[in-house]
């Protein structure tokens, strides 16, 4: 294979050509700084609101809901620690959290309950939908904040947004919905999702790195992160326009192929699993029965170790990413394949092929013969000869 064939997508797509012209472009025209009075200063000035507008119409919100951070992970604590300042004088110290949320927002929850924050997570079952009736039992009126991801990043599997948000509201609690995933892969739109907070990240979009957003829905008050009178004083700093000018050419450029786009990659997704399911019988699908992302595919090659298989695909031409938290000693298991009642030892074989708009048909089945290939004699030597499992 002459060509590295990427299946990473939801760790992190190429910056596609408007983007990086955009971003170039304004490095020369608007390097002032967009608070400055003077001309150079209105001219920043002028190309920020037109960029927010541009990704507000990407997005499904308005321009004043529009928060520009420095990506999803920021995003997501402006929405929980506001949460909790504003929920505390009411005594609402409760968050609300799915079992498979980005180790990102496990590690800021087990902070924050380290500090006396109450914190529950919703279980998911064995495809890793979420348990509605658990989530039923725990949204409280208590709550200062119910956060779950829009899809989970190593399954693609959706969760029930909506539901969430009748039962969040019911409380008067507000739901955060991390869309890192949802942007570019689903048409479900911030003004349709009946949330409260969305927080996205450009570069899994096909916009740069190092820029995202939160989306405050119109009429929240919400606090600060960061001090300062930027973003309406909710995020201080001097705004990073050459990310937020590449973010709104990417959410552009997206918007104006997205259905098209989805088809595409749905289909490619059904070639990718049929093929490989019709080829090596060990392989284990998760997430098949559940909703999922069009692009995102978890699977396990028998009991075959990820760093093992991806290894092999490298080798072989093929970019995927393990669905387990890489650690100096090798894999931990998936917490996600864990809270969906899969042991350590299959929690650590899932790999995650994740495909991208710009995938074509005959990467996919370059894929699928290379990973015959390179996985076939490996499972092969692993199957009970036929007259023992006879006997």
């Amino acid at each position: 294979m002459n060509e590295l064939v990427y299946l990473d997508h939801n760790a992190t797509t190429r910056p596609c050509a408007e983007a990086v012209e955009e971003m170039l472009g304004s490095l020369q025209a608007v390097w002032a700084n967009p608070s400055s009075t003077h001309a150079p200063g209105q001219a920043a000035r002028r190309a920020l609101v037109d960029a927010r507008a541009r990704v507000a119409a990407f997005l499904g919100c308005q321009g004043a809901e529009l928060v520009f951070t420095s990506g999803a992970t920021e995003a997501n604590h402006m929405a929980v620690l506001g949460a909790l300042e504003l929920g505390s004088p009411q005594g609402r110290r409760r968050l609300v959290l799915s079992a498979v949320e980005h180790p990102g927002m496990l590690a800021l929850a087990a902070r924050l309950k380290a500090q006396g924050v109450a914190v529950d997570l919703i279980p998911v079952n064995a495809q890793g939908q979420l348990d509605l009736d658990a989530a039923r039992s725990l949204i409280r009126d208590d709550v200062a904040l119910v956060s779950v991801m829009g899809a989970n990043n190593e399954t693609g599997v959706l969760m029930p947004t909506a539901d969430l948000a009748v039962l969040a509201h019911a409380v008067g609690s507000p739901l955060h919905v991390d869309a890192t995933q949802l942007v570019g892969k689903t048409a479900l739109r911030f003004d349709a999702s009946g949330a409260d907070l969305w927080s996205v990240s450009a570069h899994k979009v096909h916009g740069p790195k190092g820029i995202g957003a939160l989306i405050v829905r119109k009429g929240l008050a919400w606090p600060a992160l960061f001090s300062g009178r930027q973003e309406r004083q909710r995020r201080g700093g001097t705004e990073n326009m050459p990310g937020i000018l590449g973010f709104a050419a990417a959410a552009e450029r997206a918007g104006l192929t997205l259905a098209r786009d989805l088809t595409h990659m749905r289909h490619l997704q059904a070639r990718l699993e049929a093929g490989l399911c019709a080829a090596l019988p060990e392989v284990h699908l998760y997430g098949a029965q559940a909703d999922r992302l069009p692009n995102t595919s978890c699977l396990r090659f028998g009991v075959l170790d990820a760093e093992q298989v991806l290894g092999k695909l490298e080798r072989a031409g093929v970019i995927a990413s393990s669905g387990a938290a890489c650690a100096a000693g090798g894999t931990l298991p998936s917490h996600v394949l864990t809270a969906m009642g899969e042991d350590a030892v299959h929690a650590k074989a899932s790999v995650r092929l994740s495909l991208g708009r710009d995938t074509g048909v005959d990467e996919i089945d370059r894929v699928i013969a290379a990973t015959v290939q390179a996985l076939g004699p490996l499972l092969e030597s692993t199957r009970a000869p036929a007259d023992s499992v006879a006997a």
